[in-house]
């Protein structure tokens, strides 16, 4: 955006219009056009987000959360994002779910995190829909139905989740709830581990070492098996260290 562009959108914000006043905090975030400065941003997003525009809101949030700009307050935090998704905003209703299944500015719900998770997961949202996977997987909130996690993780491995592909890759090397497939783990192990998923890493070391799903290679083993024991991969390291004695 031109400095003309960005003056013009200021001067909408000067007047009080809501998207702009958004926007004009989105700008200062990034540092786009005019200089990044943080409690300008918040400044500008904070008055969107009290005229209630869910975005600033979802921002505000994560301002709080992670402390640019402002104070950390998990608190308000939540708030501001149970504002957000009560309008139904995905990531915020996925932010507000992780809030009540941490405990964090909010008391610890698993139910309520199992609401807010399947509300974001439905519109979409990646990280929801594999986390209402893992809370379909361990019954938390909701009783234990691997039918459903699987189908969860699929949905998000699918949208490039590194937590969903690792979960897809598991299903299909253990045969649970689909049928074994050790190809089609070693597949989902890849892409999950190239994300930095320390237990795709491990996993896919371990078909490399044993020619599971492809063909054996030592080299590929240990490689695999360090990246995840970097991570403090217990078994990875453990996996490593046997490897380097051989």
């Amino acid at each position: 955006m031109e400095e003309k562009s960005i003056n013009d959108l200021r001067c909408k914000a000067d007047q009080g219009d809501v998207v702009a006043q958004r926007e004009v905090g989105i700008f200062y975030y990034f540092g786009e056009v005019v200089g990044k400065d943080l409690m300008e941003s918040v400044k500008w997003i904070e008055r969107a987000a009290k005229k209630g525009d869910a975005k600033a809101q979802s921002w505000l949030a994560g301002f709080f959360s992670d402390g640019e700009g402002v104070s950390k307050d998990m608190k308000a935090s939540a708030m501001w994002a149970r504002k957000a998704a009560e309008q139904g905003h995905p990531q915020a209703q996925y932010n507000l779910a992780v809030a009540y299944d941490n405990g964090e500015g909010v008391s610890e719900d698993k139910q309520e995190a199992f609401k807010w998770y399947t509300k974001a997961a439905e519109q979409g949202d990646p990280d929801a829909q594999a986390e209402l996977g893992q809370c379909y997987e361990y019954g938390d909130g909701v009783p234990k139905d691997m039918q459903k996690a699987v189908t969860w993780y699929k949905k998000a491995a699918d949208q490039k989740n590194a937590l969903g592909q690792y979960k897809t890759g598991w299903c299909y090397e253990f045969g649970i709830e689909v049928d074994e497939d050790r190809k089609e783990a070693v597949k989902w192990y890849k892409r999950s581990a190239a994300q930095g998923d320390r237990d795709a890493q491990y996993r896919l070391g371990i078909a490399w070492e044993y020619g599971m799903g492809i063909e054996k290679d030592k080299f590929q083993a240990h490689k695999w098996y360090k990246k995840a024991a970097k991570q403090g991969h217990q078994e990875a390291q453990i996996a490593l260290d046997v490897l380097e004695s051989d």
